[in-house]
């Protein structure tokens, strides 16, 4: 049971005169075959850098490309709360807004479960169009770091948390925190005695990383990847359920190869406004699809270490339905739920 609750993340018409009255108001496609009028804004919804700025703008960078939409996509980086600021706009403000789309991963059900600064959005708020990719978590220190495993790591903390530090882009409770605290969890330590600091992103926790203010980071592997190339950081494990077979991380050791029995899965996905018109859900459900299948997109999937792990409609809301069981479960355990 303990294993399955960690291994969490391995998701009419109207009258035409009132629709087009109504969508005018609110940047909405209107009735009709011309969607879209204008040009799209994909939002992720934290600083630059992270893995929804990362898969936010390699969805745009193909499209864009590879001409799949008729009209442009824009990128927006709309930080704060770990997501939960622009998950409150989304939800109240843009909600007929065809126009508008929101880059997602675990924390729009974690930040709606979790008992402390939880938002009171999620994605039945949302129109769910698509899962586009599968990340894994990592636990990453600088390349200088005294710390060689993470076992090594873990010991120091069971002997005195207080002394470490760790780090990761969203709040406790959130995705980064799971990432983070759950081997430490594993492993018999107290996740309440971890000491651990949210920043706004996976970006700003590898520049806190970086610039000495924390001993480690969790957060996605495609996040750390470039920083691992360069030879800034030592990823010390991952959340996989197997070695990853990517170049320069084949030998990068999974937390079951630590005697860690754990994996955390990231999933990421991107969605519509609640009330996002039937013309706009059928037009970006068929792109994306063709999105998933071109070879510019498996190309993008390589270069930033991801797995290609499609589900659109109709199987994307009931993945999420899953999750959301899995996830009430999880925080139960720790003693985080709502």
């Amino acid at each position: 049971m303990r294993k399955k609750l960690l291994a969490l993340f391995s998701a009419a018409t109207l009258s035409l005169g009132l629709a087009a009255c109504s969508d005018s108001d609110t940047g909405g496609s209107g009735s009709g075959g011309d969607y879209p009028k204008n040009n799209i804004t994909i939002v992720a919804p934290s600083g630059a850098g992270g893995g929804w700025d990362l898969t936010a703008r390699s969805i745009g960078k193909v499209m864009n490309e590879t001409k799949i939409i008729e009209k442009p996509i824009t990128i927006e980086n709309q930080p704060g709360g770990g997501g939960a600021v622009f998950m409150a706009t989304y939800a109240t403000k843009e909600v007929k807004n065809d126009h508008m789309l929101m880059v997602k991963s675990p924390p729009i059900l974690i930040n709606n479960l979790k008992a402390e600064g939880n938002s009171p959005y999620g994605y039945k708020d949302t129109t769910p169009l698509a899962q586009l990719t599968k990340d894994f978590g990592a636990i990453v220190v600088k390349a200088d770091s005294p710390y060689q495993s993470l076992t090594e790591l873990l010991d120091d903390i069971k002997a005195d948390a207080s002394a470490l530090t760790l780090a990761g882009g969203s709040a406790p409770g959130s995705m980064d925190h799971l990432v983070t605290i759950l081997p430490a969890y594993e492993y018999g330590i107290n996740p309440k005695t971890v000491k651990y600091v949210s920043y706004d992103g996976g970006g700003e926790a590898m520049a806190a990383l970086l610039g000495n203010n924390a001993d480690a980071i969790g957060t996605d592997i495609s996040t750390v990847t470039p920083y691992l190339k360069s030879g800034d950081v030592r990823v010390l494990a991952v959340t996989s359920p197997e070695k990853l077979k990517l170049e320069g991380l084949e030998d990068i050791p999974t937390l079951y190869d630590l005697g860690i029995e754990t994996e955390f899965t990231i999933w990421r996905g991107i969605f519509g406004p609640k009330e996002m018109s039937d013309t706009a859900k059928d037009y970006w459900l068929e792109k994306l699809d063709e999105l998933s299948k071109s070879e510019e997109w498996a190309a993008e999937l390589e270069r930033n270490g991801w797995e290609n792990d499609y589900r659109s409609g109709d199987d994307f809301t009931a993945f999420l339905e899953e999750q959301e069981v899995l996830i009430k479960e999880i925080l139960t355990a720790l003693d985080m739920q709502k």
